[in-house]
């Protein structure tokens, strides 16, 4: 009897410490769980009651649960470390802009408030991550408006004009932004972009980006692309200015970046830029002229394992390599291969070829 007994006490135990372990409560862990103050049935503008958790709860980590949150402004985390926070939303918690938004910020501004730029001071790591921001087709997503160790991770951004805008850096330009495993669907219009960069020193990681006119566009140098791939399809306008990667500058670093379906692939200002074992690909005879690489200038970057597919079937009228706006330039093509070479309407590029 003793024994049953005494190995009846273990099993509580057993499973005690079993369950303590495998708790994953937001409550649990600590964070402050914004249906606490607020409903999530997707009912109701809760612009200002989800403003007001985040100034009242500085340093601490705010997460949502599955659910709707109708806005119908921007929210703001600050960038003060002092007073910073962490966004954490469950994987179907949804962030939505109501239909008559008539803001031209961002749904969520990351260091949106409270300006600062210190990295010493703890707090100055905040974040959003995971969950869907729906912009309705009417509003911008997300922005990084300041700080330095923002980052943007595991989250879905949907039906936005921009998705996400990383903002002039508060160090002398530079945001030192992280962005990794971000999805992005635009509006399927002319005005709709997936990534606009305009602060320098930031990395993306891991990103599907579909349903807009142009992939990315950078106007700022020292960024790092790696496993990038933006995709064409839907509305036709205007489809001859659609572009995958747009770099404004230069001295910017592109890897396993994929442009899919683009009348440009990869477009620069004649600047230098690295692209490595990057691919350009179209399946259709949508437009008339596919480049895979356009310089405004000369021809200056290094575009080394560049991979370019050519559907047979469906070559269009002209098929580029490159399309440089002035002769010249110490661009080089090494190791170029191109699937349908015979196809191709244009043969500058091979000036610059090496192996």
């Amino acid at each position: 009897m003793n024994l049953k007994r005494i190995s009846l006490f273990l099993s509580i135990v057993i499973l005690s410490a079993y369950t303590a372990a495998g708790q994953s409560k937001p409550s649990q862990k600590g964070y402050v769980v914004i249906t606490d103050y607020i409903k999530n049935d997707g009912k109701k503008d809760v612009s200002d009651a989800i403003q007001n958790v985040i100034d009242r709860n500085p340093n601490r980590t705010i997460f949502f649960p599955d659910g709707t949150y109708m806005i119908s402004k921007p929210i703001l985390t600050p960038a003060d470390p002092k007073k910073s926070v962490a966004l954490v939303l469950s994987n179907y918690a949804i962030i939505r802009a109501v239909p008559e938004w008539k803001h031209e910020e961002a749904m969520i501004r990351l260091g949106g408030k409270d300006p600062y730029n210190d990295i010493r001071i703890p707090g100055s790591n905040y974040y959003l991550e995971g969950g869907i921001i729906d912009g309705n087709k009417v509003a911008n997503g997300v922005s990084i408006d300041g700080g330095r160790e923002t980052a943007v991770r595991s989250t879905s951004i949907k039906n936005t004009i921009i998705g996400l805008h990383v903002k002039h850096g508060a160090n002398s330009g530079s945001s030192d932004c992280d962005i990794n495993n971000v999805n992005i669907v635009g509006t399927f219009t002319p005005q709709s972009i997936g990534v606009l960069v305009e602060g320098f020193d930031n990395t993306f990681t891991n990103m599907r980006i579909g349903g807009v006119h142009i992939g990315f566009k950078i106007r700022s140098e020292a960024n790092c692309l790696r496993n990038i791939h933006p995709l064409y399809y839907g509305s036709d306008k205007k489809y001859e200015t659609s572009c995958g990667f747009l770099d404004e500058r230069q001295c910017n670093w592109y890897d396993f970046c994929y442009s899919d379906e683009f009348a440009t692939a990869f477009r620069n200002n004649g600047g230098r830029s690295t692209y490595n074992n990057c691919f350009a690909y179209w399946y259709s005879k949508r437009g008339k002229k596919h480049v895979v690489f356009r310089s405004d200038g000369q021809f200056n970057s290094s575009v080394i394992n560049m991979t370019a597919g050519i559907r047979a079937h469906n070559a269009t009228t002209e098929n580029k390599v490159l399309e440089a706006k002035d002769a010249g330039g110490n661009g080089i093509f090494y190791n170029l291969d191109v699937n349908g070479p015979q196809f191709l309407t244009d043969t500058s590029h091979e000036r610059y070829m090496t192996r």
